[in-house]
């Protein structure tokens, strides 16, 4: 099996580093895993998996949780945004406040008992941008589900997704990150799309590294 080298992919942080035209803001690394040999019409071949990451992957990202009366408490005091199912009428009759919630969070987790409820009210936005509480990441929780545990771990999940282009895209650290952190992190991603693969590091056509403002550079 292909292994990621750690050495490689440090030389290619340091060449974006070096080459980089400096920003005024904090840039994330970009991973871009291009795929071959894949019909992507088949959805056999697509691929969604939930990483976890043994480093955060820069600034902490925004979660929201649907909840019932039994979780109501504990969403409040662990996530982002807490939307109670008495409220979900609100958003029925407003689809600008579901896009708005779309857009401000990477992740949202659903009480079980109520998962229908949240599929009705918020399945076509949510669903559309692969943002519905997903049971894969452990986001479809019941009733008195302990939610900080979870949400640390959201922190340093990444969705590997390719389902109609051949192309893996994930964010895997910010420039001010450690350089040693940041390489984990692509070769967590790396090894566990290899499993997922059929005909595991055959898919892979090419690894590229990049910052969110510029070029990319090959990880050899």
């Amino acid at each position: 099996m292909v292994v990621m080298d750690k050495n490689s992919i440090k030389e290619a942080i340091k060449k974006l580093k070096e080459t980089s035209k400096k920003r005024n803001f904090k840039q994330t690394f970009d991973l871009i895993i291009n795929l071959k040999g894949l019909d992507m019409k088949k959805a056999d071949n697509h691929v969604e998996i939930f990483v976890p990451l043994h480093y955060p992957k820069g600034k902490p990202i925004k979660i929201c949780a649907f909840v019932d009366a039994e979780l109501k408490e504990e969403a409040e005091k662990v996530c982002d945004t807490t939307v109670f199912v008495d409220e979900f009428p609100n958003y029925q009759k407003d689809k600008k406040l579901i896009k708005k919630l779309a857009k401000d969070h990477a992740f949202f987790i659903a009480q079980a008992t109520i998962m229908p409820k949240v599929a009705q009210v918020f399945g076509k936005v949510l669903g559309t941008r692969g943002k519905m509480p997903n049971p894969k990441a452990g986001c479809v929780v019941p009733p008195k589900a302990a939610l900080k545990p979870l949400y640390d771990r959201l922190q340093k999940t990444t969705v590997v997704k390719a389902k109609q282009q051949p192309v893996i895209k994930a964010i895997v650290g910010s420039e001010d990150q450690n350089e040693d952190e940041v390489a984990d992190n692509i070769i967590t991603i790396f090894n566990a799309l290899i499993h997922k693969l059929p005909g595991e590091q055959n898919n892979i056509k090419g690894v590229l590294l990049k910052l969110t403002m510029s070029g990319p550079v090959e990880v050899k």
